[in-house]
């Protein structure tokens, strides 16, 4: 006579549990292709959308703030008031002597920015801003200089122009004769991708600059600092403060959150891309709730089943947990790829979406929270099922 079979008296273990119930919900998604498509589309849609949005408003921000983030500079000093990269009351030398005779300060050179007219050959005329930078240091640029060099700007009558604009500008070419505000100049190189929101940077040597723009010679529009080896940039700047207390002095850090911030709370750019970024979440977050919601109405019974032969609600908590991890990576890795793909394919050098690796992350994150939220979401259904439902 047989031993008979003893019943099972153990439950699995706690991966066994994981591992079978994640097989189990990878297995039903793939069931309905329909749907898995539908899920991930929402997923895709809300990540391509959002990291748009991010990447937009990050370009934009960078607009207002590559000056000062390329300049090289250690710290500013600016007429009082100053929130944005834009002048204000002339900076005068005796203000420039008191920088150059604080301690700490390991140079300080004054910079001169103004719009200016450039004479084009058919007769009309484009602005640029005309940056004055002194020779040798050439303190606040140029950058990106993809055509020629600075140390060009020594020749006479030498300008850099944008290279995005040589066509703007009547057909630009090395070697080039404008008139710039009445005073004829030679294009000696170019930069590329340096267009703010007013239009596009130029540069001189501060002496032409001024003959061209008619400012006398103890005028400036910013003066610009750097800081000695070793010296803390923050107690520098409070001594630059307090030898300048008709000014405001910023270190390149504290500019920058200072553009940020003006951008952000007097501008309606933080606002208008915020709103859409969230709306792309909430679509996604809807398309996948929906989704998911739909395809445990469908798979009641099965459900039913698995909660008949044991299933509890926290096993089936952990197959829709599976579910939505897988939904949110793919989704993410499809809708960054195509992300990626959009930014290469519009890559220009007025506009182009910045991708940085903590919007990836992000957005990792955020597409896996929305999408456990919609599991949580499905399961709320899934707490009312009755296993004695499969035998109706």
């Amino acid at each position: 006579m047989s031993a008979r079979a003893e019943p099972i008296r153990t439950r699995p273990g706690f991966f066994k549990r994981w591992q079978t119930l994640g097989v189990i919900g990878v297995r039903m998604m793939f069931h309905d292709r329909l749907k898995l498509v539908g899920t991930l589309f929402g997923v895709v849609f809300a990540v391509v959308l959002g990291n748009f949005q991010v990447g937009t408003f990050l370009a934009l921000v960078n607009k207002n703030r590559m000056f000062v983030e390329n300049a090289n500079v250690d710290v500013w000093i600016t007429p009082p008031g100053t929130r944005q990269f834009q002048g204000g009351t002339p900076l005068t030398d005796a203000q420039l002597n008191r920088a150059r005779a604080t301690p700490g300060v390991a140079w300080a050179e004054p910079l001169l920015v103004q719009t200016a007219q450039l004479k084009l050959p058919n007769g009309g005329g484009e602005p640029v801003s005309l940056v004055g930078t002194r020779a040798p240091r050439f303190a606040g640029g140029p950058w990106n200089v993809v055509v020629g060099s600075t140390d060009a700007l020594l020749q006479p009558g030498a300008v850099i122009f944008e290279d995005a604009e040589r066509e703007k500008f009547g057909g630009l070419n090395l070697g080039s004769t404008r008139e710039l505000a009445g005073h004829r100049v030679q294009a000696v190189g170019f930069t590329w991708g340096l267009l703010p929101f007013a239009p596009a940077y130029a540069f001189a040597e501060q002496t032409l600059a001024r003959e061209i723009l008619k400012q006398p010679a103890d005028k400036h529009t910013f003066l610009v600092v750097g800081a000695a080896p070793g010296e803390s940039k923050t107690e520098l700047r409070a001594r630059l403060q307090e030898a300048l207390p008709d000014t405001r002095v910023m270190t390149r850090e504290e500019y920058l959150a200072e553009i940020l911030h003006y951008i952000l709370t007097a501008t309606q750019i933080g606002m208008s891309f915020g709103t859409s970024t969230f709306m792309g979440l909430l679509v996604g977050l809807i398309t996948v709730a929906l989704s998911m919601f739909s395809s445990v109405v469908d798979n009641m019974r099965q459900y039913g089943t698995l909660k008949a032969i044991g299933a509890t609600t926290g096993d089936l908590a952990r197959l829709l947990f599976v579910q939505a991890m897988v939904y949110g990576v793919v989704g993410s890795l499809i809708g960054l790829g195509m992300m990626s793909a959009l930014v290469q394919g519009i890559r220009n050098a007025q506009l182009t979406p910045i991708l940085p690796n903590l919007s990836i992350a992000i957005t990792f994150g955020s597409m896996i929270a929305v999408c456990l939220m919609a599991s949580v979401l499905a399961l709320l259904r899934l707490r009312q099922l009755e296993p004695a439902m499969v035998f109706r």
